[in-house]
């Protein structure tokens, strides 16, 4: 067996609800025939939501590690979580996709060191951005959203379709405010981002990233330190039974979560869970694969109605919502709310509708 080297390794970072997933999900739909790929996805949350929306494939293994921040846990976690997917799956290809609250400084100068310099090749780091963010300060003026830009050799705007002229005249100043400037800056839309951008990125300079991720780690060091409720890598708890939810509690780096899944066999109302999303206040977070009397769809739902994605995933439903945590919420009233949107059964659909 040859000994593993020079694997094209991808990180693609951005901030919560960027779009990260759905990029990737899209690079996977054209990923060139015969090329394997391994792909590592670190949630805040505990239950693997972006694990469930990318989906698997014959040629496709998704990694997850639920709960905390991977990149302020590598010596811990991702070190041994990576070595161990790698020896397994032997990918041609490698693509990371920390959590949307995670500082990619610290993964970037592990995956840059060491006997990991040898097996992977780091290609240029990812960015994605959803530039209507720029309004809102708690986002701008978060640590980990500067950083995940400032390391970043290329931004991907994503929500192109959704974006106004006021939107990337914000994103402007705030990159000329800020001294920002990545090599490249690219917009994508609903037909997502041709892979070349990924099949042709050229390799990340070593020294460069070996300074980027020491010079962030040096200014921001605490933040690298500080406790998130539950361990990153905790094994995923079994689903529930027919009948019941569990939720999971989540709380760190200014924000808060909670995380819920049913047995396979639940079934939720279209309609009803689209009028419970809508309710939700701004600033509020929600992803999911959720089966419905429609069949099995994401979340967020799209903004055209009747374009709802399909998901392969076929396991459980799952559903997290994350915020920040100076903002009150009734997490025990909205899930009593989100109970309603649960079909009864002489309404459900056949298990893989």
């Amino acid at each position: 067996m040859q000994p593993l080297a020079s694997i094209p390794t991808h990180v693609i970072t951005g901030f919560l609800g960027s779009g990260k997933s759905q990029l990737i999900r899209h690079w996977i739909d054209r990923k060139p025939v015969g090329e394997r790929w391994a792909i590592l996805i670190n949630e805040f949350g505990q239950v693997g939501i972006d694990q469930a929306i990318v989906g698997e494939r014959d040629d496709v293994t998704v990694q997850g590690v639920p709960g905390g921040c991977l990149c302020c846990q590598v010596a811990t976690v991702f070190r041994s979580v990576l070595v161990q997917l790698l020896r397994r799956e032997r990918p041609d290809r490698l693509l990371i996709e920390p959590s949307g609250l995670g500082h990619p400084a610290g993964l970037l100068e592990v995956l840059g060191g060491g006997d990991l310099a040898q097996v992977l090749d780091l290609r240029q780091v990812i960015t994605v951005l959803d530039a209507r963010r720029f309004d809102d300060p708690r986002v701008t003026n978060h640590s980990t959203f500067i950083d995940q830009l400032a390391v970043a050799d290329g931004w991907v705007l994503s929500m192109q379709d959704l974006l106004e002229d006021e939107h990337r005249q914000g994103l402007e100043r705030w990159r000329q405010e800020s001294g920002l400037a990545p090599s490249w800056m690219v917009e994508s839309g609903a037909k997502g981002l041709p892979i070349s951008h990924l099949l042709d990125s050229p390799a990340r300079c070593r020294q460069n990233a070996r300074r980027d991720a020491q010079s962030l780690l040096l200014r921001r060091p605490s933040l690298h330190a500080e406790a998130i409720d539950s361990s990153p890598g905790t094994p995923e708890v079994p689903a529930p039974i027919a009948g019941g939810a569990a939720r999971q509690n989540g709380h760190g780096l200014g924000y808060r979560s909670a995380s819920w899944h049913w047995h396979r066999e639940e079934c939720f109302d279209l309609a009803a869970l689209e009028q419970w999303w809508k309710q939700l206040p701004s600033g509020v977070r929600v992803k999911g694969v959720m089966r419905t009397g429609r069949g099995w769809r994401t979340f967020p739902l799209p903004s055209v109605p009747g374009k709802e994605a399909q998901a392969s995933w076929r396991k459980d439903s799952r559903l997290e919502m994350i915020w920040p945590e100076d903002m009150e919420l009734d997490i025990d009233g909205l899930e009593r709310a989100l109970e309603q949107c649960r079909r009864r059964p002489s309404g459900e659909a056949g298990p893989d509708a």
